[in-house]
C-alpha cells in the first residue's frame, strides 16, 4: 500500500489548494456551501493529477530508472506492476472527471481540460522546451478558473496573470535543477531539458520573478480590485511577495536547491513564514 501512496503523490495535492483562490480573494470562502464545493472541487483535482502522475510515470519509466532520486517511483523498482498502475489510471481520471461535472458543467470542462493537456504532456509536449513549461503553468490557471466557477466568482486579470507567472516561474526553477543533475551525471532526464542550459533559466528566472513583482504590484493598486475589496492600502502586502521570491531565489540560485517546489513549501521556514504572514495580511483585510 505504501508504493500506491507513493505512486500517486498525494504530498503534491497541495498544488490543487489554487482552487480557493478565486473564494478567498472574492470574500466568499467561509460560506459553507462555496467551502464544501471548493473542498470537493480539490478531491476532484487530486484524483485526476494523481491520474497524470501515473501515466507520467508509465511513459518514462526507463528514463526514471535513469535518473538519481527518481530511480526510486514505485513502477520504477517494479513495486507497482504497470497492469495496476493502469486500471488506478483509469479509475482516477473517470472518478475525478466524474465529480466534477457533477459539481458544475463548466467545472467538469475544466478538470477534463486540465486532463487533456497533460495527457498531451505526458505523450510528447513535455519534449518541446517552453511549451512543457507553459502546460504546466496553465494547469495551475485552470484550477484558479475551476475555483472561480465553483464559487461563481469573477477572476480579476491581473489574479490570472499572477498565477500564470508564478507557474512559471517555478517550473523553469525545477528545469534548473534538470541542467544540474546532467551538469553531474551525464543523464538527461528530459529531452527539452537539452534546449536550456544555466544562462538561459537564471535569465528566465530574473525575467519572469521581476515581472510577477510588477504584476502583483498593479494587482494590489488597481481600481477594480481597491473598489471591490475596499482598502487603499493593499499594495504593503507586495512586500510578502517580494521576500517570498527572493527567498526562492536564493534557495535555487545560491543552494540550487529548487527541484520541488512542494518539498520546499513542506521544509522552508522562511517561506512557510512568508506565505502564512502574507495569507494572514489578506484574511484580515477581507473577513475581519
Amino acid at each position: 500500500m505504501k508504493h500506491f501512496i507513493k505512486l500517486i503523490r498525494p504530498q503534491q495535492w497541495v498544488k490543487n489548494l489554487f482552487i480557493l483562490i478565486a473564494p478567498f480573494f472574492g470574500g466568499s470562502l467561509l460560506e459553507p456551501e462555496i467551502i464544501s464545493k471548493c473542498l470537493a472541487g480539490i478531491v476532484s483535482f487530486s484524483l485526476v493529477s494523481s491520474a497524470i502522475y501515473i501515466l507520467n510515470d508509465l511513459k518514462d519509466v526507463e528514463l526514471d530508472r535513469l535518473h538519481p532520486v527518481k530511480k526510486y517511483r514505485p513502477i520504477a523498482v517494479g513495486k507497482v506492476s504497470q497492469p495496476t498502475a493502469i486500471v488506478s489510471l483509469v479509475g482516477f481520471s473517470a472518478i475525478g472527471i466524474g465529480i466534477g461535472f457533477w459539481l458544475d458543467p463548466t467545472f467538469g470542462f475544466t478538470v477534463s481540460s486540465y486532463f487533456v493537456f497533460n495527457v498531451g504532456y505526458c505523450f510528447g509536449l513535455k519534449k518541446v522546451a517552453i511549451i512543457d513549461m507553459v502546460i504546466l503553468a496553465f494547469g495551475f490557471v485552470l484550477r484558479t478558473l475551476g475555483g472561480g466557477f465553483l464559487a461563481d466568482v469573477v477572476m480579476s486579470k491581473w489574479l490570472l496573470i499572477i498565477v500564470f507567472l508564478l507557474s512559471f516561474f517555478l517550473a523553469i526553477a525545477k528545469r534548473r535543477d534538470d541542467i544540474l543533475v546532467f551538469t553531474k551525471s551525464g543523464v538527461s532526464v528530459r529531452k527539452s531539458s537539452e534546449k536550456y542550459n544555466l544562462d538561459f533559466v537564471n535569465a528566465a528566472m530574473t525575467m519572469l520573478s521581476t515581472v510577477l513583482i510588477v504584476a502583483y504590484i498593479m494587482y494590489t493598486i488597481s481600481s477594480e480590485v481597491l473598489d471591490r475589496i475596499g482598502f487603499e492600502y493593499l499594495y504593503f502586502t507586495a512586500i510578502f511577495v517580494i521576500v517570498g521570491v527572493l527567498r526562492y531565489l536564493q534557495l535555487a540560485l545560491v543552494e540550487n536547491n529548487s527541484s520541488s517546489p512542494v518539498r520546499v513549501i513542506y521544509t522552508d521556514r522562511f517561506i512557510q513564514v512568508t506565505l502564512f504572514l502574507w495569507v494572514l495580511s489578506f484574511c484580515l483585510i477581507l473577513y475581519i
